[in-house]
């Protein structure tokens, strides 16, 4: 049996456009930072790259500050936001973040309040896990003058829901907060107007486009100066320092005009795919229930989320690997940790529910034989995971 992947979510295949960006500034060399012709060689190919990514995103090419991907830009934006309001205002140290949000935010979220008296407030969300607007209104309306920066994902990583950006960028930017959105998910997938959209801060990485890891990008708003986490050349507007990798910038930059390209296309081919799996699933196992918003406007194409009572999604994970089709039960991030899903904890979901889930993320190489595959699966393995579950819970019983 030929492997199926379906978490694309958690990361793409790369795409040979991608590839053949990244061999060629492979065999090339020349710090971007260097005075000489090598030098200025490399740092061409990064400007270029700039400008390319900003078009895509509907940015200034100066607002593309280059990271190693989206937990650095994440941690930039969350913790350099904050320092900057508080240095300019001590009474701005509230942080707003959705409690759905990628680790990448909340972790930072709370270490801001563990180690520099941040105050963490997680902002609900409704049963399809879209952030709760009178929630952040109510939040915001409370002191305005104590916030120092407002978080919220532009789709959420685990159920695919689009969060309500324009409204909370409204809302924030009458008080003068900036605002911060993840849009690691959601680029490619949706259309991004960083300038459009008046956030402040937004957050892309390669990986999830069919690009390599270790590069992504903040757009941080020009005139919008944060506090840098490293200190060394300077070389991104003083923010981010660090040799850059041309190679690796050139190739993301391939990956995302592409994914722009072909986004059209692939949102109604992933569409597709995604509802002949999750109509297939729902036949062959009528008590599964469909995570996240059901209107295809509302959500990614590509993500699908599903629970599966009385099984436990770590078993279901593991017996269709061991068919060789790879999913997920949330983020990549926190994977290999048994434990309940934050997001529908967060959506009102009891813990077994929660723990019982899996997400199938579909990509480029998604094809419907793959879709087959899990549909001629999905019932056996259920079947099993639920007597796996019931022994567990009877030998508990005896304890």
């Amino acid at each position: 049996m030929e492997a199926v992947y379906l978490d694309h979510a958690a990361t793409t295949p790369m795409v040979p456009e991608a590839i053949a960006a990244l061999t060629e500034q492979l065999t090339r060399t020349g710090n971007a930072s260097s005075l000489h012709a090598a030098g200025r060689a490399a740092r061409r190919v990064v400007e270029e790259s700039r400008e390319r990514i900003a078009a895509v995103l509907g940015a200034h090419p100066g607002e593309v500050v280059f990271t190693s991907g989206g937990t650095e830009a994440d941690n930039l934006a969350l913790k350099g936001l904050f320092w900057r309001a508080r240095a300019a205002d001590p009474r701005r140290t509230r942080v707003l973040v959705s409690a759905i949000e990628h680790h990448a935010v909340l972790d930072p979220a709370l270490w801001l309040a563990e180690h520099e008296h941040a105050q963490v407030e997680l902002l609900p969300v409704d049963t399809d896990g879209r952030l709760r607007i009178d929630a952040l209104a109510e939040a915001l309306a409370a002191d305005p003058g104590s916030v120092a920066v407002v978080s919220v994902m532009a789709a959420n990583n685990e159920v695919g829901t689009l969060q309500p950006v324009a409204e909370v960028v409204e809302l924030a930017r009458a008080q003068q907060i900036p605002v911060h959105v993840d849009a690691v998910q959601a680029a490619g997938h949706r259309a991004i107007d960083f300038a459009g959209c008046g956030a402040d801060a937004l957050t892309v990485t390669g990986h999830k486009l069919g690009g390599p890891y270790g590069v992504g990008a903040l757009l941080l708003r020009r005139g919008l100066d944060a506090t840098a986490l490293l200190h060394g050349g300077g070389q991104e507007r003083d923010v981010r320092s660090g040799t850059l990798d041309p190679p690796a910038i050139a190739a993301f930059a391939a990956a995302l005009v592409l994914a722009e390209e072909r986004r059209t296309h692939e949102t109604a081919r992933l569409e597709a795919l995604r509802t002949r799996l999750v109509d297939g699933i729902l036949a062959r196992v009528p008590d599964a229930r469909v995570n996240g918003d059901p209107d295809p406007a509302g959500r990614l194409p590509h993500i699908a989320h599903l629970s599966f009572p009385g099984c436990e999604g770590d078993s279901l994970l593991m017996l269709l690997d061991a068919q060789q089709i790879a999913c997920s039960t949330g983020s990549a991030c926190s994977a290999g940790v048994p434990q309940a899903s934050h997001v529908l904890l967060a959506m009102g979901r009891e813990e077994d529910e929660a723990r019982s889930s899996l997400r199938f993320s579909l990509g480029h190489t998604s094809t419907g034989a793959d879709i087959d595959r899990v549909l001629a699966e999905i019932v056996p393995v259920v079947e099993r995971a639920r007597a796996a579950g019931a022994l567990s819970a009877a030998r508990r019983s005896l304890r």
